[in-house]
């Protein structure tokens, strides 16, 4: 929370059940960090992608239907809401949250919030399907500096910013796992300065994993750091973007 707090300028709200504290930006929930859990489900520290869903239980049941596998039944995390930790055919972890006093994040796309998660898979075309019958999730594929990059979209939705390139109806984008990458979700927040930000990891304890760079053919400049504990994340600034007010 220091680390996070010092580089986003959260403030935390908490402990609630688990010992959860809510990251709030601005007085708006933007975030949520635990402790790491002792049953040895998950090996890393990670930011967990959480994806909303009417009823925890049915999805899961559907999940295991469609060859993945459930790390944590169904469970009430209350008053928040329920939820389950799932794997997709992959092996890639995920959460699905049935929200009852908390929804989720409430300030998105705009620095020192979270913009966007990124599927790294070792098999694009088995989670594409798996996806799409789980959460209705169709592709589209759009060219980003020199390459072509697959957007998870939920038909319907109506999100980011009017003046993007790519569709609204994107939820999420999918890559291939590099090498010896483990299938996963990663997540991704803006920032106001994206250099200043990887000068304070020393200072912060925590690692420049990536240096930063700019993104061919787009306004984005962006970095991969990582969290004293060794989480890693992207830190991506839209070069030219002005800071909100009040803002960090």
């Amino acid at each position: 929370m220091s680390f996070y707090g010092e580089l986003f300028g959260w403030d935390f709200i908490g402990p609630g059940p688990g010992d959860y504290f809510v990251a709030r930006l601005r007085g708006r929930d933007v975030a949520g960090i635990k402790p790491q859990p002792d049953d040895g489900a998950l090996q890393l520290p990670v930011w967990t992608t959480y994806v909303a869903v009417d009823s925890a239980d049915e999805v899961t049941r559907r999940a295991t239907g469609e060859g993945g596998t459930v790390i944590a039944a169904p469970f009430d995390v209350l008053p928040a809401g329920r939820m389950a930790v799932l794997a997709d055919p992959d092996g890639a972890a995920f959460c699905v949250w049935e929200a009852r006093e908390r929804h989720g994040a409430q300030l998105v796309n705009e620095p020192s919030a979270w913009s966007m998660s990124v599927l790294n898979s070792r098999d694009p075309e088995r989670a594409k399907t798996f996806y799409g019958a789980l959460f209705g999730w169709t592709t589209e594929t759009f060219e980003m500096g020199g390459g072509e990059v697959t957007m998870l979209c939920l038909p319907g939705y109506v999100g980011g910013e009017p003046e993007q390139p790519v569709s609204r109806e994107v939820v999420a984008t999918m890559m291939a796992a590099d090498g010896d990458v483990p299938p996963h979700w990663s997540s991704d927040f803006w920032i106001a300065d994206v250099d200043a930000a990887t000068a304070r990891m020393p200072e912060l304890a925590g690692k420049v994993v990536q240096e930063p760079y700019d993104v061919p053919g787009t306004p984005l400049r962006q970095a991969v750091l990582a969290d004293p504990a060794g989480t890693v994340f992207s830190a991506t600034q839209v070069l030219g973007a002005p800071t909100p007010a009040g803002g960090p």
